[in-house]
């Protein structure tokens, strides 16, 4: 069983990568993709030290979530067992009288269905590996909403990562450019612009 670490990076001047990489090892079964999304929102988080609740994507506002699981998509589309689940699709989909007979409409429903799947997969992934550097004291993460902020989410309240000053100094890297401020409905949000992964000194470029 993986236990978390207690020392706060806030205090932790010698904090550098090796220790950074120690910790996450310490809470996570996963933990070079852990470090993936931990580098990931180190970077978004350059700037004001935070990620979130939105970041933009294209013309749109996504959450941090959902931008951080979409830009790690590229490795479940490499994954073999996505393959294996295109056959599972498949055959629920048979089996339900759902799979058209047209072979190119069969063949997008399946593809959809598939990518459904994966990204709902990918959002827990996300979750846990979130979950797992809170742990390891890495980051924090509360929850901000339309009238109130809180640690817990609910009530339309969306997820924000704050990042400590010196993890993000033991990664490295530019900072993270922040655009105008942007609103979706009543509630306002950050336009950030991503920076590119994986920049030079990147522990996993």
């Amino acid at each position: 069983m993986k236990h978390s670490i207690v020392t706060s990076p806030d205090i932790d001047a010698a904090l550098d990568v090796p220790a950074i990489l120690e910790r996450v090892a310490s809470v996570s079964a996963r933990p070079r993709y852990t470090m993936l999304v931990l580098e990931m929102i180190a970077r978004l988080a350059r700037d004001k030290g935070k990620a979130g609740p939105w970041i933009q994507d294209g013309d749109g506002l996504v959450t941090v979530r959902e931008w951080l699981c979409d830009a790690l998509s590229p490795m479940a589309a490499r994954n073999p067992k996505r393959l294996a689940l295109a056959e599972q699709v498949r055959t629920v989909l048979v089996a339900d009288g759902r799979l058209p007979v047209d072979l190119d409409e069969a063949a997008q429903m399946i593809d959809f269905e598939v990518r459904e799947r994966v990204r709902a997969s990918g959002l827990t992934g996300v979750s846990r590996a979130v979950t797992e550097l809170v742990n390891a004291g890495l980051i924090t993460r509360h929850y901000q909403g339309y009238r109130v902020d809180h640690e817990n989410r609910g009530a339309q309240r969306h997820a924000v990562y704050t990042v400590p000053q010196s993890v993000r100094t033991a990664l490295g890297g530019e900072p993270a450019r922040h655009g105008r401020s942007a609103h979706n409905g009543n509630q306002a949000a950050e336009d950030h612009r991503p920076p590119p992964l994986w920049p030079a000194g990147s522990a996993f470029r």
